[in-house]
């Protein structure tokens, strides 16, 4: 057909009023094509409204990287790098008093730390299960440590939404906003550098501490899979719990148990000692739950989680004074392979292990030395730096040593303690502390072995000694003496044990 037929057979008038045919081809198609764009839009709306706006990568997609490290520091003079890529930042301890923890008050007032101190009360009961307390989504290690604690009954009963992580639930933003009020100024905790945490109440009545991520140059999707990674399976009575996420839009938030009797630094140096002086048995008790829990972190679950920030002010404290190590942060995972990483050097000064801060190489025995600080930390009443104290009392760890080589350990108690503790006790405390930061890592013991001594009705000091003797410092071997003579008086056994100048 030529085209003039074409044009002649198009142009000629239908019986539809009268139109050309070719204005009734357009008008049928521009129908046809409102018609599925009216069909999409519906389809679009209702999926809008039946799914929840929620960002579909999985978790694995989140940039494989983690926080960088702030090492709490005082006055003093940075560690020098032994590495190119190696860095040290310093974060003024002083300031953590004013700075987020999860586990502290906003307000001045000790009256009202019940309101506002802890984040975390139901924590490590994030699962209906009951059982071992080493639970994990993680590979689970065969191991005979007895340090097991009970799971209590799930805080998320009555949410709908499970994770698609196969852990914790779920939240959108419209969750959390209906339980902080609207993330409302009166429900701040704290802030700090990463972002401010708020106290919530879930539909359900549970109360939650919900940890608001500032996305600075994507650190808050750093530090969001950090902590994700490091505590979203693992079930532990002296862990604080993680009970679910956030992730929508820009916002990355974490939401966890909140404990409502401050943290170990208040107890000792802050706003509860209003409340009276911590007993110590009640140091002791908080002390053998942390080690339970780096315990568990560090032998009981595959791969180890190294927490790279144990210090006071970490560790919250529940209505029975048990533990719950918070603030997973600046943690790191250690496979079964590797006997250490290379990493950016973070923590808290005075509580960051000495090879860790010159070299980067990192693993679980940098927790155990900073163990060793919380430990002396408990025992003495002192800030592991406190520039405020002559000369040679500053360092903690140094101070403490001079003394008990001097013997003069019990001379290092805490005075605001009302009742003092036995000569044994004391001597038990102060050896386990020595050991745990002992400058040879090698030389530290495990933290099974740790709550072992701890939980010892009496701990075979002279046994150990003697198994030690030949891989032990000269200043451990001095200080094992002390604690020996001042109550088991063995002085033949001392005899054997050459002296040693501390001058």
């Amino acid at each position: 057909m030529s085209s003039e037929s074409l044009n002649a057979e198009l142009s000629k008038k239908t019986s539809f009023l009268g139109l050309k045919l070719w204005v009734l081809i357009g008008v049928s198609v521009g129908a046809f094509i409102i018609l599925i764009l009216c069909v999409l839009s519906v389809w679009v709306t209702f999926r809008r409204r039946t799914r929840r706006p929620v960002d579909k990568f999985s978790l694995s997609q989140i940039p494989n990287v983690s926080k960088d490290i702030k090492v709490d520091r005082v006055g003093a003079q940075t560690f020098n790098d032994r590495t190119e890529n190696l860095f040290l930042t310093i974060h003024d301890k002083s300031s953590d008093k004013n700075s987020v923890h999860l586990g502290m008050s906003k307000s001045s007032d000790p009256d009202n730390l019940s309101q506002s101190s802890s984040i975390y009360h139901h924590e490590r009961t994030y699962s209906s299960h009951s059982g071992e307390e080493g639970s994990s989504g993680t590979v689970r290690k065969q191991s005979s440590l007895s340090y097991a604690g009970l799971v209590t009954a799930s805080p998320l009963i009555g949410l709908p939404e499970i994770s698609h992580l196969g852990w914790g639930h779920w939240f959108t933003l419209r969750d959390l906003e209906f339980a902080t009020n609207r993330f409302a100024a009166d429900n701040v905790l704290g802030e700090g550098g990463y972002g401010v945490v708020y106290k919530g109440r879930l539909i359900n009545g549970t109360e939650v501490a919900v940890k608001k991520l500032l996305n600075n140059l994507g650190q808050a999707e750093k530090e969001f899979r950090v902590e994700v990674e490091a505590i979203g399976h693992v079930r532990h009575k002296n862990l604080v719990r993680l009970l679910g996420y956030c992730i929508e839009g820009v916002h990355r938030m974490l939401v966890y148990e909140y404990v409502n009797n401050g943290n170990l630094e208040q107890w000792l140096h802050g706003a509860m000692r209003h409340h009276g002086s911590l007993t110590w048995e009640a140091r002791m008790k908080v002390l053998l739950g942390t080690a339970k829990a780096l315990a568990y972190l560090h032998e009981a679950i595959e791969p180890k989680v190294v927490h790279r920030d144990i210090k006071s002010s970490n560790i919250l404290i529940d209505d029975d004074f048990n533990a719950k190590v918070s603030d997973f942060g600046l943690a790191k995972l250690l496979g079964s392979g590797e006997s250490h990483i290379t990493t950016r050097v973070m923590g808290t000064f005075g509580y960051v292990a000495p090879e860790y801060a010159n070299t980067g190489l990192l693993n679980e025995k940098s927790d155990i030395y900073s163990f060793g600080v919380l430990l002396l930390e408990a025992v003495t009443g002192r800030d592991p730096v406190d520039y405020g104290r002559p000369a040679n009392e500053v360092n903690l760890v140094e101070w403490l040593k001079v003394m008990v080589g001097t013997r003069r350990a019990e001379e290092v108690m805490d005075p605001s303690l009302e009742v003092k503790p036995t000569t044994r006790a004391l001597k038990r405390a102060l050896l386990v502390a020595l050991r745990c930061v002992d400058p040879d890592a090698e030389k530290r013991p495990k933290m099974s072995q740790v709550v072992r001594m701890l939980e010892a009705d009496e701990y075979p000091f002279r046994e150990d000694r003697r198994n030690r003797k030949s891989r032990t410092t000269s200043m451990e071997i001095e200080s094992m003496n002390e604690l020996n003579c001042t109550e088991n008086k063995v002085g033949d056994s001392e005899s054997n044990v050459p002296e040693t100048n501390h001058g």
